[in-house]
């Protein structure tokens, strides 16, 4: 197979005309396309265990069950993420039978080996998939895309288990932990969270949870901490436990990745809610008991060609503080729902135009104006909670990926809101003050440069004069394993780098760094080393204003450390 050898149009399988190549390992060489951005696009789904029932298309090349149930966990584990659960399209373009069937089955398969330039990774030829899988999932893409269960009222009733019912719970702190300097990390790979004093470094309990949890919330309180898994698992931990645990949990769904509480005053702790991926919709429940209450669709029509689609996710949610409002991220439709929890038999819901492909976000530092990614559109939507309306949408780099994204006031600028991005090494400034620096509101002020593509997670602290940016997705070992400080009263210097991974001292393993999160006092950055889950992985924390080396937590229950938490920064949007 020559590398100029060019195919018909793909349609909608992938834009434009697309030249076979060998292989994508240097796909940044070609449109832009990043290693990071395929690796972060090409994840797994928890629906791949799930049972789905075979439609026969007579048209298709046939099948057998055993074939197509094999076809179908892969797809779910290798492609749902891109494609979408009814390969509808989400971040990658639609596969179904009207379009796969045109193509044919050897198209498809030189497709699916050799990958295309607008960021189909290189299954077959980066040895993934053998050759016989690849042909089977040439023939399963163009049979009728199986459609997994919905997930009810009454099946989340039956997942639904209250351990320790409220008025059995303590009726004070019984533990002499400092709960709000707790820190919540994620271990992906075994479905749980570790506790760990933000003081002692100690663990204080490891916590059954969901697989491969994505978030934990703090409610209003600082008593209760939500976690969510990427199977749709909630679990409420109750912090002032004398050993802090499990009380509550429910399965909202089959897949998901948010969580929230209600933080207004007149409603702290009253309710959460939690969006899923499939079915996509969101449901609100008792904040102490997890009991379900309502549930919400979200299928509906995209922002920009209007067109009905069957499976917009719920990508992330964020609770405003001075009104009784969740702010609900809708990703396929680009559509951000203000949902009014005052009354829940009676639901005011504000429907906001914003942009496809919704993601992440945070508030500014006033927390009136929520900016979320619209991720694979390059920009930045940005609504103004007081009116419930869109204040703006920015253009920024290739695929912003802020966390909850880092507030700081800029030398020249004033108050801005900074986003990394996955597929470029930039780092774009956002004015976030229309009142007093009126000229830079809502446009990109400064875009710095960091170490490369590959970000994550941006982070600083109102009391830091850092901006720490990581990597982790970068394909160098160098750049994945490390850290860029910038220091934000000087944004001129060059941004200095932590050797993290070596700090760590844990040996072989991809160590790849991720997530900065900063202590309650803000005084110091706790990174998360993520190896594989037979290999050493750690926590390293470092001194924020002489940027050393601190503290390595070490382990062996410490297994694939991701996300981190700190309870108080959590509960009051610190970052």
């Amino acid at each position: 197979m020559k590398a100029g050898i060019k195919w018909l149009p793909v349609a909608a399988v992938v834009a434009g005309v697309f030249a076979a190549a060998p292989s994508i390992g240097s796909a940044q060489d070609k449109k832009g396309v990043t290693e990071p951005e395929i690796r972060y696009q090409a994840g797994s789904s928890p629906l791949a265990g799930e049972e789905m029932h075979q439609n026969i298309n007579p048209k298709a090349p046939p099948m057998t069950k055993a074939e197509f149930d094999k076809a179908r966990q892969i797809y779910f584990e290798r492609c749902a993420g891109c494609h979408g659960v009814l390969r509808k399209g989400a971040t990658g373009k639609p596969l179904t039978p009207d379009i796969t069937l045109e193509r044919g089955t050897e198209i498809l398969k030189t497709f699916i080996k050799y990958g295309s330039p607008a960021g189909m990774p290189n299954w077959g030829t980066s040895g993934d998939l053998t050759d016989a899988e690849v042909d089977l999932m040439a023939r399963y893409i163009q049979q009728e895309p199986p459609t997994p269960p919905e997930f009810g009222m009454a099946d989340m009733k039956k997942t639904w288990k209250v351990i320790v019912p409220p008025d059995k719970r303590p009726k004070k702190k019984m533990n002499d932990w400092d709960i709000s300097n707790l820190f919540s990390v994620t271990l992906r790979d075994t479905g749980e969270v570790a506790l760990i004093d933000g003081a002692s470094k100690k663990i204080i309990n490891i916590v059954k949870t969901g697989y491969a949890v994505h978030i934990s919330r703090t409610s209003a309180s600082g008593r209760y901490l939500y976690v969510i898994g990427r199977d749709a698992k909630i679990n409420l931990i109750d912090l002032w436990m004398e050993t802090p645990d499990n009380v509550a949990e429910i399965r909202i769904g089959l897949e998901a990745r948010s969580v929230e509480t209600s933080k207004n005053k007149k409603f702290s702790d009253v309710y959460a809610v939690a969006g899923s991926y499939w079915p996509p919709q969101y449901v609100i429940m008792k904040g102490e008991t997890l009991e379900p209450l309502k549930i919400q669709s979200t299928r509906g029509t995209t922002v920009d060609a209007q067109e009905y689609h069957p499976e917009p996710r719920v990508a992330s949610i964020v609770a405003t503080h001075d009104k009784p409002e969740f702010i609900i991220n809708v990703k396929e439709t680009g559509k951000i729902l203000v949902v009014d929890y005052s009354d829940i038999d009676n639901l005011k819901t504000t429907e906001i135009g914003a942009a496809r492909f919704l993601h992440d976000g945070g508030w500014d530092a006033s927390k009136r104006y929520f900016l979320v990614a619209a991720n694979q559109s390059n920009k930045i939507a940005v609504v103004d909670s007081k009116k419930n309306k869109l204040a703006a949408l920015v253009d920024v780099g290739k695929i912003p990926h802020p966390g909850r994204g880092a507030n700081f006031v800029h030398p020249k600028f004033g108050p801005v809101w900074a986003t990394g991005h996955l597929g470029d090494e930039t780092i774009a400034l956002i004015g976030t003050d229309p009142e007093k620096h009126k000229g830079n509101a809502w446009k990109v002020v400064q875009s710095l440069k960091a170490q490369g593509g590959g970000n994550l997670f941006i982070k600083t602290h109102p009391k830091s004069s850092n901006l720490w940016v990581d990597t982790p997705l970068n394909p160098d070992p160098k750049i994945s394993q490390s850290v860029a400080v910038f220091d934000l009263k000087n944004l001129d210097k060059p941004f200095q780098v932590l050797p993290i991974g070596d700090w760590a001292g844990i040996g072989e393993g991809a160590k790849r760094i991720t997530q900065p999160e900063y202590n309650k006092a803000g005084d110091e950055v706790w990174f998360s080393v993520w190896s594989a889950k037979n290999q050493e992985s750690a926590i390293v924390v470092v001194d924020d204003k002489t940027r050393k080396l601190k503290a390595v937590i070490k382990d062996p229950k410490l297994i694939t450390p991701t996300g981190k938490f700190n309870v108080y920064n959590t509960q009051n949007d610190v970052y």
